[in-house]
This record gives structure tokens, C-alpha cells and sequence, in this order.
């Protein structure tokens, strides 16, 4: 088939071939041929990947896929452009074939972008105005293309209809980018001006009742207001999710403010507080995964300008004016009985694009927003409708429920600096260090699952310190603790020192001394709690390090980089090539003197503390007669606490931006904080909901 296109329009462009035997020639005149066709076809198909899995990256942290959506992302807007520029070059010619001036409002559409993505990453949002003026002007290249029309015929009945869709979808993605700017995010988020009582009207009304001989009193009263329980109704609950959905949009409502940094009121810091202290680890968790799942599809999807009276009456008028384009195109546009493979070409673009439009109106009611009307009407229609989607759902792998990747990253550090690295052991890519190093680091990672258990651990730690978030002090407190707060409750004062150093160093000390330590307590008689509690340990020490190594925009600021590198060289020196040799090597090495001691500045590295901290650990436990489950549950509870401290000290900026990449176990332990009252980002002064009263006697 593609043979025999291929050779029909060489055959058509004949005239064009400088019949001189010179293969350069004949390539750049098929080219000259193939050059519309093929990049009208490659902007297509670039368009489907968009749309089939632009929105997967929510939940998947598969790095061939996310390549793949931003290689996709940046080449469509080019393709697309460049085509429509030649599409106008050519319109010069009068004898331009129809299906080409069909094609240039085809390739706006393709611009305007699947409702599945919108933007990449936040710094895209930044650039709708670019976006804008890119409408602007691709509109005055399409319009002397679609101008020919009119001199066509009825083909004008096909091209008009396709301009408008195309002006619709690219006006969306720039409604889209603007909503999820910074600057309009912030804005749609605050409520109304509010200037309150009329204080000029209050002071003349105080001043006269004193003349009168009146006494005065103020008292400050609290405005009642129900808790989220008693201000939700399902009406239908046979909807999948539709209690998480309820209390995760109602909280999405309000705690959107942290991902602007911004301050919510007292009211509702206890309000949350109340909600998440009744409800069990695995509804919490639910909950928020609603609430990112919502504010990933604000700022990288077509939902905000989509879900609306608006945004569904012109995602109506684009698909109706598609369909009657495609019906005009097949039954006004005569093919006078030859085969026309721009014309199939043409049928291509129609079938896909009403496809498209189908595909977005199931993306939508399988959405969270789309089962959320759902489960706040009952009828038989809204059942109708569900069961509909329900049989969609799993052969177009749709659903609500994919909401982040339930996986961590994992870093280590030891395996790192041992493993065998046969890719990059080229002499000359050796001696660019650099290079080398990067190289390691982008292609060495592991992915572990978050387990239930683990999840309902750092709910029920938040949830015991929660009880005690009740003043801006005290939620400052909390928020500090970094792993000292589980060393002072055990009264391990002589190990006090790893904690009160630099949070990057004391993250590099204890990811190292949890390794030594589970080198010399795990073994094959060891119970199965001991086993545990190191894996759940070594499992939040090489996530913490890879936030380290690749995010360290999410920790708070340090040399982490340097440290890093300079533990690696440190542990590169040594002769041993085995995991274990290597922990017993360093685990032998004496640490009476202080290894800073006699480093000073000159390295950053911090092997040898860690080996100072795993022995100290050890000498405790004999000291205390610990066993080795407590000896565990202190190293789980110190890393469960250095989590919290950098899951609250990274700022809404940058939670937002991990949303696009699979989600972080970060992100999740941020956002349970705060909905259980350890934050500090709520006023401090008297809330909304309190009013002065005064009373006259």
C-alpha cells in the first residue's frame, strides 16, 4: 500500500525529476513530494500518543514514558507549525488540491492539544501568553489557506467548520495554561474581598451611646460551624470511591491554598484536624490521594476549563462542528472515480479527530470530576451513564482510581558506589568525571512499593503528635523534629549529635549507619519484626537519599551534592568489592577520635561518622538491654520523623511539581501534616469565623 502511494506520486511528479542518475536529486524531489503528507500524518499520530498517554504520567513513574510524553509534547507544537508554514507558502499556488486547504485548520486543532495535557511541567503555565499570541498568529497563517476555500465550492462547508473546532481546542489550551499560572492559580484560589463590619459606622454609633451615659462591653464570640461530616450527603454511593471523592474535592476546596503557600484560617486547621483523627490510615490516605489527583489535573489538563458550563457547551459546539465538517467532506466533495490518497489521508484526519473528541467526553466522566457529578445526583440515567463507563473503563484503561504510582524511588548509596557500571566503563567517557557520574546516576534506580503497613505507621505517628498541634508553637516544634524527637522519648543523649548537624549530613550519616546496623543485626534467625522494621528503615533511608541525589530541591538547603560525592570517593578508595566485606571493613575501623577531627574542611565525606553512630547505636542497646526489635524501631521511628521534618519544609512550589512525574510519598506525608493540624501555614490571629459583639448596659 505505501509502496504504491509512494510511487503513484513520483509518478505524478515526474516532471520534476532531473532524469540525470543522481540519487540526491531523486531523494530531495520525493521529499519536495512526501514533505506535507508526512508531517500532516506524524502530527497525528504524535496527537494520539498525546491523548492515550499524556495523562498516565499522574500514576506512572516509568522513565521511558515520561522521555517519551516530553519528546512527544515539544515535537508536536513544531511539527504541526512547520506543516501549517508550508501549507501557506503554498497557497500562493492556484491549482493548491482541496485536501490540502483542508488540512491547515486540521493542523490548528492538533496544536490546540488533547485535553490530557496541557502542560509538562508549572513552567509551562507560565507561557500562555506565548501560547496566545501563537494562536494569534497561526491564525493568520491558516486564514489565506482557508481563504481558497471559498473560491472551491462547497468546500468552504468543510474547512469553516474544522477553523472553528481548531480556534475552540487551541483557545482551551490557552485557557488551560492561564488558569494554572502562578499568579491567576493564586487568584482563583482566595475568597471574595471581605472589609468586614462597617467600623466608621461602628465608632459613630459607640461614640453616641457613651455621650448617653451608656457602659460598654466587648465580648469576642465564635461563629458555630459544622464539621465536614455533618455538611456532605452522598446521594449516591453505588458510585466506586464516591466517600473519598466527596471529602477529598471538599478538602481540595480548601487546602489548595497550600500549594500556593498561603495560610489557611484556624477554623479550618481544626476542622481537618477533627475529620483525620477519626477516620482510619487507609481512608486518609484515599482522601489525599484525591486531592493531588485534583490538583494534578488543575495544572497539567484541560479540567478546570473542561468542567464547566462553558468549558462542556464548546467541547459540544467543536464536536458538532467536526461531525457536519466530516459529513460535508464525504458527501459534497466528489472523488470523480480515481483513487486519492490525499483524500485518504483527509478521512484519516476526520476519523481521528471525532475519535478524539469521543475518547475526551469517556476521559471525563471517568475522571474524578466526572464521578463526582455522579455520585451527587441518582436517576436512572446517572446509572445508565456509569454502567457505561464502567465497560469502557477497563479495555480503554481508564479510571478514577489511578490516581499516583504508589511507588518510592530508592538511592543507595553503598550499591551504588559497588556496582558494576559495564555500560559506562568506556576509557573516554571515564575521564569526563562529570559526565561519568551523571551517567550513573540517571540510569541507577529502583522503585519499591508503598506498603499498607508502612502507610499506617506514618499515619499513626502523625496522628499521636497531632493531639499536641494545637498552638502555632507547638506545630513549629513538631515540624523541627528531625529524628531528635524520637532520641530524646528514648533518652539517647550521647547520639544527639547526629541530629543537630546539617540536615543533608545527618540524612548521608544515618542512610549509611542504617545499612551498617542492618548488616549486623539481620540475619537469617532474626524475627520477622526485626526484619521488618529494617526493611520499612531502609526503605525511607534510600528514598530520603534519592531525593538527595536527583530532587534535592525538595530538602532543605545544603552541600548534600558534595557530601555525596565526596562519601562516594571516600568509599571508592577502599579495596572491598562485596556489600558485606565492605560494611565489616568499615565497621572495624576505629572511631575514638572524631573522623572531623582529622578531615577538617578538606572532605565532606562522612563514612566514618556513620560507623561512629552505628556503634553508639550498638552501645546503647547493651547500656539500655534493648533488643534488637527495639534497637529497629528506633532507627524506623527516626527515619519516619526525618520524612516528616522534609516533607513540611518543602514548599507547595515544588509538591506541585513533583504531581507530573508519578507523585511523591513526600507529597502525601505533606499534605497528611497539614491535615492533622502539624503545619504552620494557618493565621495566627482571630479567625473569620469569630465576631465582636457589644453590649450596652
Amino acid at each position: 500500500m505505501l509502496l504504491a502511494v509512494i510511487s503513484s506520486l513520483i509518478m505524478i511528479h515526474s516532471r520534476e525529476i532531473k532524469l540525470n542518475g543522481i540519487i540526491p536529486d531523486l531523494i530531495k524531489v520525493f521529499w519536495k513530494i512526501m514533505e506535507l503528507r508526512v508531517l500532516v500524518l506524524f502530527s497525528f499520530l504524535l496527537q494520539v500518543f498525546l491523548i492515550l498517554f499524556g495523562n498516565r504520567r499522574k500514576y506512572t513513574t516509568n522513565r521511558w514514558l515520561q522521555i517519551g510524553v516530553w519528546w512527544t509534547y515539544l515535537s508536536a507544537g513544531w511539527v504541526a507549525t512547520y506543516a501549517l508554514s508550508i501549507l501557506s507558502k503554498d497557497s500562493k499556488n492556484p491549482s493548491m488540491q482541496p485536501n490540502f486547504i483542508i488540512w491547515a485548520p486540521f493542523l490548528l486543532l492538533h496544536l490546540g492539544g488533547p485535553d490530557t495535557i496541557t502542560a509538562y511541567s508549572p513552567e509551562d503555565n507560565e507561557l500562555w501568553l506565548r501560547h496566545l499570541f501563537g494562536l494569534i498568529s497561526q491564525l493568520i497563517v491558516a486564514a489565506p489557506v482557508v481563504q481558497i476555500s471559498f473560491k472551491s465550492g462547497n468546500l468552504f462547508y468543510v474547512t469553516i467548520p474544522v477553523m472553528v473546532a481548531g480556534i475552540i481546542k487551541y483557545g482551551e489550551r490557552t485557557w488551560s495554561l492561564w488558569l494554572g499560572s502562578t499568579k491567576k492559580f493564586e487568584e482563583s484560589i482566595l475568597p471574595p474581598p471581605d472589609p468586614g463590619p462597617n467600623y466608621a459606622y461602628f465608632s459613630h454609633d459607640l461614640a453616641e451611646k457613651i455621650a448617653e451615659g451608656y457602659k460598654v462591653r466587648l465580648m469576642v464570640e465564635s461563629t458555630p460551624v459544622s464539621f465536614y461530616h455533618s455538611q456532605i450527603v452522598i446521594a449516591n454511593e453505588s458510585i466506586q470511591d464516591a466517600f473519598f471523592l466527596q471529602y477529598g474535592f471538599y478538602l481540595f476546596r480548601i487546602f489548595q491554598f497550600l500549594f500556593a503557600d498561603l495560610i489557611l484560617s484556624i477554623q479550618d486547621h481544626h476542622n481537618s484536624q477533627y475529620f483525620f483523627q477519626s477516620i482510619q490510615w487507609n481512608d486518609a490516605f484515599k482522601v489525599i490521594e484525591v486531592e493531588l489527583g485534583l490538583m494534578y489535573d488543575k495544572l497539567y489538563t484541560k479540567a478546570v476549563a473542561t468542567y464547566s458550563c462553558l468549558g462542556i457547551s464548546l467541547k459540544c459546539v467543536s464536536f458538532l462542528c467536526t461531525l457536519s465538517a466530516f459529513v460535508s467532506f464525504y458527501c459534497l466533495i466528489d472523488d470523480k472515480g480515481h483513487i486519492d490518497y490525499d483524500k485518504t489521508i483527509t478521512l484519516v484526519l476526520f476519523v481521528g479527530a471525532i475519535l478524539f473528541e469521543i475518547y475526551a467526553v469517556v476521559v471525563l466522566l471517568s475522571s474524578s470530576w466526572g464521578m463526582l457529578w455522579l455520585s451527587n445526583h441518582r436517576n436512572w440515567r446517572v446509572d445508565l451513564i456509569y454502567r457505561f463507563i464502567s465497560r469502557l473503563q477497563t479495555p480503554l484503561k481508564l479510571s478514577h482510581t489511578n490516581r499516583w504510582s504508589n511507588l518510592v524511588s530508592q538511592f543507595n548509596l553503598i550499591n551504588f558506589c559497588l556496582k558494576d557500571d559495564k555500560p559506562f566503563k568506556c576509557p573516554k567517557i571515564k575521564k569526563l568525571r562529570r559526565f561519568h557520574q551523571f551517567l550513573r546516576k540517571a540510569f541507577y534506580r529502583d522503585k519499591q512499593p508503598v506498603s499498607g503497613e508502612l502507610k499506617e505507621l506514618i499515619f499513626k505517628k502523625l496522628r499521636e503528635k497531632s493531639w499536641s498541634a494545637k498552638e502555632i508553637k507547638a506545630c513549629k516544634k513538631l515540624c523541627a523534629y528531625r529524628g531528635d524527637g524520637v532520641l530524646h522519648r528514648w533518652k539517647c543523649h550521647s547520639i544527639y549529635w547526629s541530629t543537630k548537624v546539617e540536615f543533608d549530613q545527618s540524612l548521608l550519616i544515618w542512610h549509611i549507619a542504617t545499612d551498617l546496623c542492618h548488616y549486623s543485626d539481620v540475619t537469617a534467625e532474626s524475627s520477622p519484626t526485626v526484619k521488618t522494621n529494617y526493611e520499612t528503615s531502609k526503605l525511607l533511608s534510600d528514598y530520603m537519599l534519592y531525593l538527595l541525589v536527583k530532587c534535592p530541591f525538595m530538602l532543605p538547603n545544603g552541600i548534600g551534592q558534595m557530601r555525596f560525592e565526596d562519601t562516594c570517593a571516600e568509599i571508592g578508595e577502599l579495596q572491598e568489592t562485596e556489600r558485606d566485606e565492605l560494611c565489616k571493613w568499615i565497621l572495624e575501623v576505629g572511631t575514638d577520635v572524631e573522623p572531623s577531627a582529622i578531615k577538617g574542611e578538606r572532605s565532606k565525606s562522612v563514612v566514618f561518622e556513620s560507623s561512629r553512630l552505628a556503634k553508639s547505636l550498638e552501645s546503647l542497646a547493651m547500656e539500655k538491654n534493648w533488643s534488637k526489635e527495639r534497637k529497629s524501631e528506633i532507627i524506623r521511628d527516626v527515619w519516619v520523623e526525618m520524612v516528616c521534618h522534609a516533607a513540611s519544609q518543602c514548599s507547595g512550589l515544588h509538591h506541585r511539581k513533583q504531581l507530573s512525574r508519578g507523585g511523591e510519598l513526600l507529597t502525601h506525608v505533606w499534605l497528611l501534616m497539614a491535615h492533622l493540624g502539624i503545619t504552620e501555614q494557618f493565621q495566627i490571629s482571630q479567625g473569620r469565623h469569630e465576631r465582636t459583639r457589644v453590649i450596652f448596659t
